[in-house]
């Protein structure tokens, strides 16, 4: 009886986690669809070649979102892990580990609204850097507060044991450290990425408009009531954590465990 019930289940389970994509990518490639039809007038790739024209600029919000965040990961993970080794060696570590917890205090607008004012004197306002700036602010606390588990006293011994036979500084990351925390690495890198890929608020009041990412491009086409490109700017959204999961599940997760 378990069994059969299960049999069921499960394959209503997947179709229920695969419909709201599913029907994304349908609406991606409809058009006219009017009540009461049933199904849309037009079906195609008509919506998609758009994205190569200068009409709405979605393939510039996604190449530009793309750049952004892999500039904030790469500089947040990075920064995040030499950074944390010093906390961890500090001796109001506790302090310096709950301050990285402030940032996510405020909601991201609120944050924003509150930074806007230093971001607007020092020329940051409105522009890429300003973005990623913006964003980095709050992913390098995420990065910190991620890697303050990896440094422990064992850790230390392998730092001293190399500095003992006679490894240097490069020595100790390229040979110790950073194999160890290879598989950190790279999970808070895909989560960097992920903040700044969906980051709305700070994007929103530093971008001042300016800065369309593919983010806040979803969120035009929806006032807009422009539910078709909506619909396929979310398949743009959705397809960069869709390729990072695969990637962790087949290459991540095996090496970890």
């Amino acid at each position: 009886m378990y069994k059969n019930w299960r049999a069921y289940v499960l394959p209503f389970l997947v179709l229920l986690v695969l419909f709201p994509f599913t029907y994304l990518l349908f609406l991606s490639l409809s058009g006219a669809w009017y009540y009461p039809d049933v199904l849309p007038k037009y079906f195609g790739l008509r919506n998609w070649r758009t994205i190569l024209s200068s009409e709405t600029g979605l393939l510039q919000s996604f190449l530009m979102s793309t750049g952004i965040s892999l500039a904030v990961a790469i500089v947040s993970t990075l920064s995040g892990f030499f950074i944390s080794k010093t906390v961890y060696y500090h001796p109001h570590k506790r302090i310096l580990n709950l301050l990285a917890y402030l940032p996510y205090i405020l909601a991201p607008v609120v944050f924003a609204a509150c930074l806007s004012y230093f971001f607007l004197k020092l020329g940051l306002f409105g522009n890429v850097t300003g973005v990623i700036t913006a964003q980095f602010l709050i992913s390098f606390p995420y990065a910190l507060i991620f890697f303050s588990s990896f440094w422990n006293e064992r850790i230390k011994n392998y730092e001293n044991l190399v500095s003992t036979l006679g490894g240097n500084t490069l020595d100790r990351y390229f040979k110790v450290l950073f194999p160890l925390a290879k598989g950190l690495l790279l999970v808070c890198f895909f989560q960097t990425y992920l903040i700044s890929w969906f980051e709305y608020g700070l994007t929103s009041i530093i971008g001042v408009g300016k800065v369309q990412t593919i983010t806040i491009k979803v969120f035009m086409f929806i006032k807009e009531a422009n539910y078709f490109y909506g619909a396929l700017s979310c398949c743009l959204l959705i397809f960069p954590p869709v390729v990072l999961l695969y990637i962790n599940k087949k290459y991540v997760f095996k090496k970890i465990a």
